[in-house]
């Protein structure tokens, strides 16, 4: 379903249903579409908002995990939200999630990690030799799923425009080199709101190995893991995805 992209000022978004509001944040590869299966199972009962993070229109010199969640405040603060609100992340966008839970708690009523960087990760942002080959792109997404018929023509398309953008290829790299650079291992003790961990079992971005580290580091964390999925469990498997999440806001209450 396509969804009505809104603007307000310079922060464009997609705001769908009413209720309490799950923010939505997208990975560097991501587009709003990814998130799609989310905003149909959650509207009914949520308020659904998931701002487009400017990755390829920012200043390159501070483009950053930690400028991401900057903007993401600033998006909060035009929209004049006050309430707290459960905060979900998909792999760079769960990077700027955790800096939302170490540096705005106050903001948050949980936080849901999901094929998250922050810790390791087997980067796709800086591993392009072959960028004018259409074949070795498909190859990169499909790396990204258990099941390589997940990476659609659509969001192979997508990617394969990202790098041989020049412009965006360089900002795709400033991305992944923030992301390496920001580590917050030794910052998780920080955050203290209720973490919501759904990994892929064959997520090879940020292997298993990942969600586990979180939930140790994360006192109030619970970590589920998705069989027969890489790192985008919300795409890959959408009904088991929704289900682990909805049992886990119905309990934040």
């Amino acid at each position: 379903m396509d969804y009505k992209v809104k603007e307000l000022g310079k922060f464009q978004y997609i705001e769908e249903g009413q209720g309490e509001t799950l923010l939505l944040l997208h990975g560097l590869f991501g587009a709003l579409s990814n998130f799609g299966t989310i905003i149909e199972h959650f509207r009914k009962d949520y308020r659904i908002l998931v701002p487009v993070l400017p990755i390829y229109e920012a200043p390159l010199r501070e483009l950053s995990v930690g400028y991401l969640k900057n903007y993401v405040v600033e998006f909060l603060e035009a929209k004049g939200e006050t309430e707290k609100m459960h905060v979900l992340g998909n792999s760079l966008g769960g990077h700027v999630s955790l800096f939302m839970a170490l540096e705005e708690q106050d903001r948050l009523k949980s936080l849901i990690l999901t094929g998250s960087s922050g810790l390791f990760e087997n980067t796709l942002g800086n591993t392009f030799p072959k960028r004018k080959s259409y074949t070795f792109i498909e190859r990169k997404a499909e790396y990204t799923f258990y099941d390589p018929a997940t990476a659609s023509k659509e969001l192979v398309d997508s990617l394969f425009e990202i790098v041989n953008n020049n412009e965006k290829a360089i900002r795709v790299v400033a991305c992944a080199r923030s992301a390496i650079r920001d580590n917050v291992e030794n910052r998780l003790h920080n955050i203290k709101v209720p973490t919501l961990l759904i990994w892929g079992k064959q997520d090879r971005i940020t292997p298993p190995f990942v969600g586990e580290d979180f939930h140790k580091g994360i006192e109030k964390s619970q970590l589920y893991y998705i069989d027969k999925c890489g790192h985008a469990p919300m795409m890959e498997r959408p009904d088991e995805f929704n289900r682990i999440l909805s049992a886990f806001l119905a309990h934040q209450n």
